[in-house]
């Protein structure tokens, strides 16, 4: 993969930071960043001010720094901040992080020499994922987090090679590296930068994703389980009010139901529970949330967020707020918010399909003829998942802080509200798991003529991996089985 500062997706991201996609900065990007860098000497050459470059930063900015000390202030950037605690992030969100911030690098606005760039995609080519505490930063740039990032390009701080934790000095020699001098504001183009909530952000987005096809597929078997009636899902119906994500929510609902008995038929009941009644309205609000998310991170995975921005064309370093980003926060507290949404259906559908007064099916589930407790027990599971869900989904963005110096008085709290993702994400996987496995042994109770195209792929899969329930036992791994296979279950629908 060639970086040039504008093509990144969020797929390359996932494909770096868990596939070990090599990536190389581009000719064009680093000739971009040496016309940046020629700005940056000029100001040097000329003892111009410039935040960060040749003034003190935050509220220090009115100190003019002498030329012979400007590089030992860029090391002294990374040093000095830091700062961050708590557990380290994740392997891939470090190697996501890492790879954005080198795309940014190569945008050109940072006045970074294109060593600075190189530095950083040897980390990743070499397997060197520098010890990050994940708290610190407060979505106004993760200047506190991504400098443990940089104290590993220096020498410094601890690093990961080959599953061996190290001091970074050691884990640069091991892999063949050497520590890289830092020049003036090279320090704080290394963590200038959103970009551990934009690499969260990506790894959520194609997460989210693909966990909204399992929740269609978990809904869908749901609905032939139910036997539920389709007229919410017509496409007359949905013209009638065409909600944001609605219409194409439906319409993958249709093709996965399409060809079996229950498109035929229409159904048992003249109206069914709103569990199953607005699955399109409420899918169609995490595809719209998912969306929203996609266009926040676009111009994170491949603009300049630099504060100061170096202008190219007009020779300029000037001061900027590209460093805020509240739209990527927004958009990751509506992405959590949806997916408590879709949680909340999810749960009362299983619910559901155990009601024998409402589904016309053995109570609980249960084979006829039994006397235990069928798959009641995972109502406790269900509620519970969507429970922490709800509980994990409280908007980020209406965190309080106080500033510094009365200076850096504004705060978006991005990376609480990215990061957080993966979390729900993971809940929402195992409860859509659940919704399969009730769903299944409802389609097997009812006996039902014919699935659809989409449902009998589902169907075959999730029996595949587990077995029906024809006595107690005990279900968690069945439901961790097919979590951990989701995948399979949207393959399966998209070869249909």
């Amino acid at each position: 993969m060639r970086l040039d500062g504008f093509g990144l997706t969020a797929e390359d991201v996932v494909g770096v930071a868990r596939e070990g996609t090599r990536a190389e900065l581009g000719p064009d990007a680093r000739a971009r960043m040496a016309a940046a860098r020629d700005v940056v000497e000029r100001y040097i050459a000329e003892g111009r001010p410039a935040y960060g470059l040749t003034t003190g930063l935050g509220a220090r900015v009115v100190e003019s720094l002498p030329g012979d000390a400007l590089a030992e202030f860029s090391r002294h950037t990374v040093r000095g901040r830091a700062n961050s605690v708590g557990a380290p992030l994740p392997t891939e969100v470090v190697r996501a992080a890492v790879l954005v911030r080198a795309n940014g690098l190569a945008h050109g606005g940072s006045g970074a020499r294109p060593e600075l760039a190189e530095a950083l995609l040897a980390l990743l080519d070499h397997g060197v994922h520098p010890v990050v505490p994940s708290i610190g930063s407060i979505g106004a740039g993760d200047i506190c987090v991504l400098a443990h990032i940089a104290l590993v390009l220096i020498g410094e701080g601890e690093a990961e090679l080959r599953g061996e934790l190290m001091p970074g000095a050691q884990a640069l020699a091991a892999a063949g590296l050497e520590p890289l001098e830092l020049a003036p504001k090279d320090g704080l183009a290394a963590i200038s930068s959103n970009a551990v909530s934009a690499a969260c952000a990506a790894l959520a987005l194609v997460d989210g994703r693909a966990a909204l096809a399992a929740a269609h597929a978990a809904a869908a078997l749901s609905l032939e389980g139910f036997r539920a009636s389709l007229t919410p899902l017509d496409d007359r119906v949905v013209e009638a009010r065409p909600a944001p994500g609605q219409a194409s929510c439906a319409a993958s609902l249709r093709t996965l139901l399409s060809g079996g008995s229950l498109a035929a038929s229409g159904g048992r009941r003249l109206q069914d529970p709103l569990s199953f009644r607005c699955v399109s309205q409420v899918h169609g609000s995490l595809a719209t949330a998912l969306e929203l998310l996609a266009d926040a991170l676009e111009p994170e995975l491949n603009g300049a967020g630099d504060n100061p921005l170096v202008l190219v064309e007009a020779g300029e370093i000037v001061s900027t707020g590209n460093f805020l980003v509240p739209v990527l926060a927004l958009a990751a507290d509506a992405v959590a918010l949806a997916l408590t949404q879709v949680a909340s259906l999810t749960a009362a559908r299983a619910a559901r399909l155990l009601t024998a007064t409402v589904s016309d099916l053995p109570q609980n589930l249960a084979p006829a003829g039994s006397t235990g407790a069928g798959m009641a027990p995972l109502l406790k599971v269900a509620d519970a998942l969507a429970a922490e869900i709800a509980h994990g989904a409280s908007p980020a963005t209406l965190a309080s802080l106080s500033g510094t110096d009365a200076v850096e008085d504004a705060a978006t709290e991005a990376p609480l509200a990215t990061m957080r993702l993966a979390g729900l994400l993971e809940r929402f996987r195992l409860l859509t798991a659940l919704e399969l496995v009730v769903a299944a042994q409802a389609v097997d109770l009812a006996q039902v003529e014919q699935l659809g195209a989409g449902t009998s792929a589902i169907h075959a899969v999730v029996r595949k991996l587990v077995e029906p329930m024809l006595t107690d036992r005990p279900l968690s791994g069945d439901v961790e089985r097919i979590a951990s296979q989701l995948a399979r279950v949207s393959e399966a629908v998209s070869l249909c």
